[in-house]
């Protein structure tokens, strides 16, 4: 899977002042969470399962200490697979991911900041010994999330990458994207939390080195998120769930001045585009913790036994992906029967979702699928 494990520098990759600023706000400004300006870097996006939350207690205090994620990036079937979190940072997210791939899957993280690298390595033979493993599912790395290739991380190398508020913190987004794209295998996921804003910039703000450090700065505009997926090759983002970002700070806000910031889950996939037609499918219930109903995304919520609509898009990702096996496929205008549906308008505006979400709480899941049992998974 790489070329080595340990204190890996990207050959060939030369950081700029921005990596230089974003090393020193998380190795030495920050301590603990309590020392962040906004709630960007903390911000949940959905409620936590029992059994997440169960996985979340397992991590040690010093590790969760230092955690700076903006949401919880915990998509469905896990189980077996080969996951790579970029931007690691002190590890709680690959901590409890090791905990839901079980001992035959693995998770790599990588991470540009040594002092964030020293807590999650501190703390792997205490981890292991916490799940019950014989030998360690996880391994850290120091690396550039826009030089993975540097890194020593092969193409077509893993099932998922997560990513929990650091794409932001990148100069380079469509370099990031790109690296992605060519280390995740075939039918491969990019879930990842990050925080997105109302239009594009100003000047003054990207060159803020707090308002950047504290996630904003950085900030893609939602639209321009789109626009880099397709270029990169990826299937257009489904969004899965957004919340609003606020900032006490006056002096902050008064530099942001209009500009609206938004944490925004997105699932992007690696499988091909518009070879599928639309169809109708129907969850089996498999998946770990989402034995009743599967939340894909903002748009759909498939419930067991019940038939559903699904388009052309949906339908290439449910088909090539590790998804698979949890839903049987029939051709569109089949019986749908008295408990079909046919799918709602998809949402792509992260703002637009926060104004429904303020008027429910969707559930949410995380499971394994991604077993020896599932071929569309772990090759």
């Amino acid at each position: 899977m790489m070329a080595g494990e340990g204190s890996l520098a990207a050959k060939g990759f030369v950081d700029s002042s921005v990596h230089a600023d974003v090393k020193d706000y998380y190795g030495k400004v920050l301590k603990k969470t309590s020392d962040l300006k906004s709630n960007a870097c903390v911000a949940p996006t959905k409620p936590v399962p029992a059994f997440i939350s169960q996985a979340v207690k397992k991590v040690h205090p010093e590790v969760s200490a230092r955690y700076y994620g903006c949401g919880l990036v915990m998509p469905e079937c896990l189980e077996g697979c080969s996951i790579l979190d970029l931007g690691s940072g002190s590890g709680r997210d690959c901590y409890i991911l090791s905990q839901l791939v079980g001992e035959k899957g693995h998770v790599t993280g990588i991470d540009m900041t040594e002092d964030q690298l020293e807590v999650a390595r501190t703390y792997t033979d205490y981890h292991m010994q916490e799940f019950g493993y014989k030998k360690p599912n996880v391994c850290f790395i120091q690396g550039y999330i826009e030089a993975l290739t540097e890194a020593g991380l092969e193409n077509n190398s893993f099932d998922i990458i997560i990513s929990n508020c650091v794409v932001n913190l990148s100069p380079d987004k469509r370099r990031v994207l790109t690296e992605a794209y060519r280390v995740l295998k075939d039918g491969g996921e990019l879930y990842f939390s990050d925080i997105y804003s109302s239009g594009k910039l100003t000047e003054e703000i990207k060159k803020h080195k707090v308002l950047w450090g504290e996630c904003l700065g950085g900030a893609l505009w939602w639209k321009d998120l789109l626009q880099l997926a397709e270029e990169v090759g990826f299937s257009p983002p489904r969004l899965v769930t957004a919340s609003i970002i606020t900032v006490d700070n006056k002096e902050l806000q008064d530099i942001l001045g209009l500009f609206k910031f938004v944490s925004a889950t997105y699932r992007l996939f690696k499988v091909p585009k518009g070879s599928t037609k639309p169809c109708q499918v129907m969850y089996n219930g498999n998946i770990t913790g989402a034995e009743d109903s599967f939340h894909f995304d903002c748009q759909y919520t498939f419930k067991v036994d019940e038939v559903v609509e699904v388009d052309g898009e949906v339908a290439s990702i449910l088909t090539h992906s590790r998804f698979m096996e949890e839903f049987t496929f029939q051709p569109p205008g089949g019986p749908r029967g008295p408990c079909g549906v046919k799918a709602k308008t998809g949402i792509v505006d992260p703002f637009e979702l926060v104004l429904q979400l303020e008027k429910q709480s969707p559930g949410s899941a995380t499971g394994g699928c991604c077993s020896t049992r599932s071929p569309a998974c772990c090759k």
